[in-house]
């Protein structure tokens, strides 16, 4: 692979003219595409397989024209103190409002009227208009949300207090100037790493192309695919991180190869044949993750992860060709000026000229030098402190609770939120997660009827202490199939409404046994219950998965057993400590405000599954960059607590800055409206800080410090059956040494033209 990957990065050196204008092309194609493009997609909650999913295609089946998953509002009123609802001026203010929203627009199905509907609240002031949509909330017309929130100002106008809810408001989350703060971050990080402005520019400029042709695809695809808007931010968070990461380890190899005497051409080459190597195995790690989120087997999952993994091959073959082509066009610039007058004074040295340098500059003690060697005096204290800090943070993560959120985790400033408040307060918090019954009648016994099962399926519900309002059944025009409304006492993300949802299905086996009819609990609310237990019910498996597939990887990018074997041990410390960060502050409220979060609530139900398949594919690139370096000093020669020494004077500096621009990256989304993107990045933030600073740069070498010699073992007969990939680049030294007296070696060490 080295050398292969050596040849291309020579190639896109030498015709950087072409390399270049074929992205430009790429990413112009992608955004006119973007340009032309339907409006992405709202997240969907299809979860295929769950009993609520099959009681909402039931409704459909046997209640045409309902829309069971069509977009749904409601708008909230509240009058002003003294007054109720029932005031003249005041009723007549909401029939106009529903009189607005019936001929607002042509996808409303039905709109409720609080009168008839009695939807209105024991003490008069508050009432609610539920308006039904004939459409999903991604085939929602923006004039459709228009006119949703003109019908409102009749009513405003009168002096009540008018909010809107449901999720057909649902919009395209805002990240806000977080965003761009962690992208100046990260070019501040690497202007200091390279002390060069043309070397530090290049990893966000192609960082930034990279997002921008796999977002832009991702918008084109967005109709066609069913696409949502969460899957685009996520492509562009992972994007951002990894394309500057892999274009980060190219151009810092790049610069030690010119440093140690290489010509620009052969460097250039050299760096894509040995890191590109790297970048290619640590992107592997990162698809593996990704696209093994389609084992849950959600839709909306599925395809977030498919949607990011495609961005990370983007920022890989930018890495393998973009970069040595602007390493072309960027000539000796690359370098800071002190480490340009080293190379002129070695070519004047090579010329018979004085020079006044050593060119010892990469043999000198640095920190990562310094660190390394003190972790090799401590090895047993440094990996305890590590060990119990990453436990310690871990511990609130015992305290999971674990939903999907709702109107209540909006911002409060937000009308989503003031009109759920608004509901709860007139009549009760369930009244924001209504669960739907769907009694299946088709099948009942002799002797039993639709009416009579759904009479039983009433009675037994209605009797459970957390129901507050039951409705009638309503029965379908054939008469088999009813279906009722249940609003619970407690709020949709409550651990006693999901308690209740187990409750009506447990008695529904009795009365199925008892009646033949099958009584089937959906709404959001359910759906999310589902979801919670769908994704606990496949973390194992993924996780054995994801684990098992990197660790065959690691093996072979390794050769050793015990090498990956201590990655994916340090993975599993890394990702629990992050879990109890997030416990601690979305979930416990430590820190809320310094990190925006105004509702404390369960952690989402994707957050565990999916911060095991980001973080593994992230931590493992610390790994195959800081320790692949080591490998290739181990196998020099070099004893192996020096190799581990040798491997964080070539590799720390460069890790930390990577870490700290990924972390910048994540950080920067932990501004977002939406508490979904917040929570994830916050999530995978903390997980970088934890994994790179903690266990890849203590725990890694203080274990590779007591196993010694024994790290890098490998049995005789799995040598002989791994594949040699040459991740090292051992081949290809030798390879170049075997034609150092030929005409390709000549012509590698002849200067280039520019």
């Amino acid at each position: 692979m080295a050398t292969f990957l050596y040849q291309l990065g020579r190639f896109a050196f030498r015709r950087r003219r072409f390399v270049a204008l074929i992205w430009i092309a790429l990413l112009a194609v992608a955004g006119v595409g973007a340009a032309t493009a339907a409006a992405p997609a709202a997240d969907s909650l299809a979860i295929p397989g769950t009993e609520a999913q099959r009681a909402f295609d039931l409704l459909d089946q046997r209640f045409p024209g309902t829309n069971a998953d069509g977009a749904t509002a409601r708008v909230v009123f509240k009058a002003p103190a003294g007054e109720t609802m029932k005031d003249p001026a005041n009723k007549a203010a909401v029939e106009r409002t529903v009189h607005a929203l019936r001929s607002g627009s042509p996808q409303v199905d039905r709109v409720a009227d609080p009168y008839t509907a009695r939807a209105l609240s024991k003490d008069g002031r508050t009432a609610y208009a539920q308006v039904s949509y004939k459409v999903t909330g991604f085939e929602l017309t923006d004039a459709s949300k228009d006119a949703l929130e003109d019908a409102a100002k009749d009513g405003r106008d009168a002096g009540l207090t008018v909010e809107t809810g449901g999720n057909a408001l649902q919009a395209i989350p805002e990240t806000g100037a977080t965003e761009v703060i962690g992208i100046a971050i990260s070019a501040v990080v690497l202007v200091i790493t390279f002390g060069a402005l043309i070397a530090a520019g290049l990893p966000l400029v192609t960082a930034l192309i990279g997002v921008g042709i796999g977002v832009s695809t991702i918008t084109a695809l967005s109709s066609t695919l069913d696409l949502s808007t969460t899957t685009s931010t996520l492509a562009t968070m992972i994007g951002l991180a990894v394309g500057i990461d892999y274009a980060l380890f190219i151009v810092s190899r790049y610069r030690a190869e010119i440093t140690e005497g290489s010509e620009r051409e052969e460097a250039a080459g050299r760096a894509v044949g040995t890191a590109g190597s790297a970048v290619v195995f640590a992107g592997l790690t990162v698809v593996i993750a990704l696209v093994g989120l389609a084992v849950v087997n959600i839709p909306m999952l599925t395809k977030m992860g498919l949607a990011a993994a495609g961005t990370v091959v983007i920022a890989v073959l930018i890495a393998l060709t973009l970069i040595p082509a602007l390493l072309g066009f960027a000539g000796k610039r690359v370098l800071p000026r002190k480490a340009r007058k080293d190379r002129e004074d070695r070519e004047s040295a090579a010329a018979g000229e004085p020079h006044g340098r050593p060119a010892t500059a990469a043999e000198r003690p640095n920190m990562g030098t310094r660190w390394a060697r003190f972790v090799l005096r401590r090895p047993v204290t440094v990996l305890l402190a590590a060990v119990v800090a990453l436990g310690a943070v871990a511990v609130p993560a015992a305290s999971l609770e674990l939903g999907l959120p709702d109107d209540g985790s909006q911002p409060t400033d937000t009308t989503q939120r003031k009109a759920y408040d608004l509901l709860t307060d007139g009549f009760g918090a369930g009244f924001n997660g209504p669960l739907m019954l769907v009694v299946d009648g088709r099948d009942v016994h002799a002797g039993q009827s639709t009416k009579t099962a759904a009479a039983r399926v009433a009675k037994e519900v209605g009797a459970l202490d957390d129901v507050a309002v039951l409705t009638p059944p309503t029965f379908n025009k054939a008469g088999d199939t009813a279906m009722l409304t249940v609003v619970p006492k407690s709020k949709p993300s409550s651990a006693a409404t999901e308690d209740l949802v187990h409750d009506i299905r447990s008695r529904s086996t009795g009365i199925a046994q008892d009646t033949g009819a099958k009584t089937l609990v959906t709404g959001t609310t359910a759906m999310n219950v589902d979801v919670s237990q769908k994704l606990d019910d496949a973390l194992l498996p993924y996780l054995a998965l994801v684990v098992g597939l990197a660790f065959l990887l690691l093996m072979v990018v390794f050769r050793s057993v015990l090498v990956p074997l201590k990655a994916a041990l340090g993975f599993l410390l890394s990702v629990v400590a992050a879990l109890g960060a997030v416990v601690a502050v979305f979930q416990w409220g430590w820190l809320g405000d310094l990190f925006g979060v105004e509702q404390t609530g369960p952690i989402m139900s994707m957050m565990p599954i999916f911060l095991v398949g980001v973080v593994f594919g992230l931590a493992m690139d610390y790994e195959v960059f800081l320790v692949t370096r080591m490998r290739e000093a181990f196998v020099h020669g070099e004893r192996p607590g020096e190799a581990v020494v040798t491997g964080f004077r070539h590799g720390a500096r460069v890790v930390t800055a990577a870490a700290v621009i990924m972390i910048s990256v994540f950080a920067g989304f932990i501004g977002s409206t939406d508490a979904m993107i917040k929570m994830i990045g916050f999530g995978l933030a903390v997980a970088v800080l934890f994994d790179a600073f903690l266990v890849r740069m203590a725990v890694v070498p203080a274990v590779l410090a007591l196993l010694g010699r024994s790290a890098w073992w490998l049995p005789g007969w799995l040598q002989k059956i791994l594949p040699n990939v040459d991740v090292e680049g051992e081949g290809l030294r030798e390879r170049l040494a075997a034609d150092a007296g030929g005409p390709d070696a000549r012509a590698a060490r002849a200067p280039e033209r520019v």
